[in-house]
């Protein structure tokens, strides 16, 4: 069956700009990090993806390496991109990172050009595109030149492959001169993508402002701290959740969180807003930030999170009382 998308889908949806470049953002953007691999169900992928769009989720992110196994969510995305999203391509942000490992050997991972340019190539015959909109240094390499992972962005773009550059999990001081190296070359970083939540909040320090200054767009993923800033913890560990797994959340981090999840459900409660909306609508109150990037394993959790915009303003007495329960 032919999908066909809403008509209201931009109704609702509230876009920012990548700092000060002209690409705008959903608020809420969709990560495919997780359950779009080939362990997942693909029907289940697609419906989320059907519902993104028509809630106005038009940015849809991903890397080499999600899955699992790699390079298996990029393949399903293609199958439902050709099959169902060909007519709205323009409508679509695509982005994919290189810099994690991908094959083996010495040209397999980090930020060298070969690896990068390479990567971008098999990406790009994954999802059947000609090109994607944002390519993401995904990590800063410390063996080779900063000048040589720019110079790959900068040629990713100029081939057509990219429209726009952008830099992850770079830090404050790494990703100044990273800007200030893609600005000499003429293709600016217009986005980073940092991790950034109420539990993880490193970003505060310096990074934030140094995006500020060189009108560079914040996107940031893990906003719910892997679940941490949900329901799924209030009362435990439920079986099956990723802390029984202790990959990315170990259980004694959900231990020892415990308490602040607890207070700061009572403060979302006041709100009329679950957990994790209050959690991504926090992170949101920064004009700084250009949008958030969820994770989703169902439709409603993808409904739910977008439901979060009917409410972003915080009070003087809320942001004290919640600084006072994450100190």
């Amino acid at each position: 069956m032919t999908f066909i998308a809403k008509d209201s889908r931009y109704d609702s949806m509230v876009y920012n700009k990548c700092g000060k470049w002209g690409l705008k953002l959903p608020a809420v953007s969709l990560g495919l990090w997780h359950y779009f691999g080939d362990i997942d169900t693909i029907e289940n992928g697609r419906a989320m993806l059907h519902r993104a769009f028509d809630l106005g989720i038009t940015h849809f992110d991903l890397a080499n390496n999600y899955g699992p196994p790699p390079g298996s969510a990029e393949e399903n995305f293609g199958k439902i991109l050709k099959q169902d999203f060909a007519a709205y391509r323009d409508e679509l942000v695509i982005s994919t990172k290189a810099g994690y490992l991908m094959w083996p050997g010495p040209y397999g991972e980090w930020g060298s050009r070969k690896y990068l340019l390479s990567s971008l190539d098999q990406s790009l015959k994954r999802m059947g595109l000609e090109y994607v909109d944002i390519f993401y240094s995904h990590r800063p390499d410390p063996d080779t030149p900063l000048e040589e992972t720019m110079m790959a962005l900068d040629q990713a773009v100029r081939s057509g492959k990219a429209l726009y550059a952008a830099v992850s999990n770079y830090p404050a001081d790494m990703a100044l001169e990273a800007a200030q190296i893609l600005n000499d070359l003429g293709t600016p970083c217009i986005l980073h993508q940092p991790k950034y939540s109420m539990f993880e909040r490193w970003v505060e320090d310096e990074l934030l402002d140094v995006l500020d200054q060189q009108g560079i767009g914040c996107i940031p993923f893990s906003p719910l701290a892997q679940g941490l800033l949900t329901n799924k913890y209030l009362k435990g560990i439920p079986e099956g959740s990723r802390a029984t797994r202790e990959v990315f959340l170990k259980k004694e981090d959900v231990k020892s969180a415990h308490e602040k999840i607890v207070k700061l459900n009572e403060i979302a409660a006041q709100r009329e807003q679950s957990l994790a909306q209050m959690a991504l609508a926090w992170i949101l109150k920064d004009k700084r930030i250009t949008s958030v990037l969820i994770g989703a394993s169902t439709v409603k959790q993808i409904e739910d999170n977008v439901a979060t915009l009917s409410n972003l303003k915080f009070s003087n007495e809320e942001l004290t009382e919640i600084e006072n329960v994450l100190r």
